[in-house]
Order: C-alpha cells, then sequence, then structure tokens
C-alpha cells in the first residue's frame, strides 16, 4: 500500500533518504511513497517462493531476491520494490551500493486489496519499459489464484491462469516450475474471509 508522498525530491535526495529509513519507500515523478507493512499470509507466500525457487536456481546462473531489493526503471526514473524479482547472468546495479537492480527478468507481485490496481495497471506498465523484463506473475493473498504474463517479441503479452492446487506454472524464462501447492502451503485463505465477512455483519 501506497501510505503518503514527499514532493519534489530528486532522485539523489531519494537515495540519500531511503539508505537511512525504517520502512521502504517508491519514487517517481519527485514524488517518495511509503509502503505499508505486509501480513502474514503475503510474508508466508514470499517465503515459500523464495525458498522453491531458489533451491531450483541453485545450478543456474541466476539470483532470486526478495523486497528488500529495489529495481530501477531508467527510462522514467522510477525505483520501486518488486515482492519478489529474479535476475540471470551479469547482475547490473545502479551504483556501487548494489541494492538497485536493473536488469531484473522476472517480476512476482503479491496482491493485496490496497495494492492490486497498481499492481495490474501503473506498475505493470513501468515494470515494460525493462527491457530485460520477461515474465510477470502476480499471486493473490486471498484466493488460490496465479496470474502469469510473458512477453512475446512484439512486446505483447501472453496470460495464463492457475487457479487449482494441482496446477503447476512453468516460469520459461529461468526454466523453473512453480506449483500452488508449494505456493499456499500453511496459508490460511479463510482468514481474510471470516475478516470480510464480519466487517459485512457490521455494516
Amino acid at each position: 500500500m501506497l501510505l503518503q508522498e514527499k514532493n519534489n525530491i530528486t532522485p539523489e535526495e531519494y537515495l540519500s533518504l531511503e539508505r537511512d529509513s525504517e520502512i521502504k519507500n517508491e519514487y517517481f515523478a519527485g514524488e517518495m511513497y511509503a509502503m505499508a507493512g505486509a501480513s502474514r499470509s503475503h510474508n508466508k507466500i514470499s517465503t515459500n517462493i523464495v525458498r522453491v525457487l531458489g533451491n531450483q536456481l541453485i545450478e543456474k546462473p541466476c539470483s532470486i531476491f526478495s523486497s528488500e531489493m529495489k529495481v530501477k526503471i531508467e527510462a522514467i526514473k522510477k525505483y520501486t520494490y518488486p515482492d519478489i524479482v529474479v535476475v540471470c547472468g551479469n547482475e547490473e546495479y545502479d551504483d556501487e551500493n548494489n541494492d538497485i537492480l536493473l536488469n531484473p527478468v522476472v517480476i512476482i507481485e503479491i496482491l493485496s486489496d490496497s495494492t492490486e490496481a497498481y499492481d495490474r495497471g501503473d506498475k505493470f506498465s513501468h515494470y515494460q519499459f525493462i527491457d530485460s523484463f520477461a515474465e510477470y506473475i502476480l499471486i493473490s493473498q486471498y484466493f488460490q489464484k496465479i496470474e502469469k504474463f510473458i512477453r512475446k517479441k512484439d512486446n505483447t503479452w501472453i496470460y495464463s491462469k492457475y487457479e487449482k492446487t494441482e496446477d503447476t506454472i512453468t516460469i520459461h524464462s529461468i526454466n523453473c516450475q512453480l506449483s500452488l501447492s508449494d505456493v499456499y502451503k500453511d496459508v490460511n485463505l479463510s482468514e481474510y474471509h471470516m475478516r470480510r465477512n464480519q466487517l459485512k455483519l457490521k455494516t
């Protein structure tokens, strides 16, 4: 969730503030946006994915990073924090701090009520300015549902959706597989629905 903004700052000012900040902030067009904390389900899904894909990438020239790694979209001077990012081959960074990745191949976002529209809309559009970006994966933390977008050579995208426990997704750009049973292992999806039903009863 984007909580607040600080206006009219330069990228250099943003980086100076961000590296000393106790919370994560995105940056775009002179504005600095604070990010909200993640739920247990969000964190569990992220941990599951990093574990499963990390094991498959051990013998490959690829690295996987969780939400502490910033990504810079050079074409529009935007700094953002994907939930999970995979890079292969030569890792390109913005500076000697090696904390701002320039060439992600796979980006994974875990959707929430407050971020879903952004992740599907502007954020996805902005990611597409990155030449190396090949696959985009959106994961619901409330329902058993994963969506995948694969970039074609003409810069159009192929969409697919997975909702069954036995479904397995192939991430072609890194030659890895991700099953829904692994992604949602020990994730209590009923918590969200119980909370939503309780709110409905109060209204």
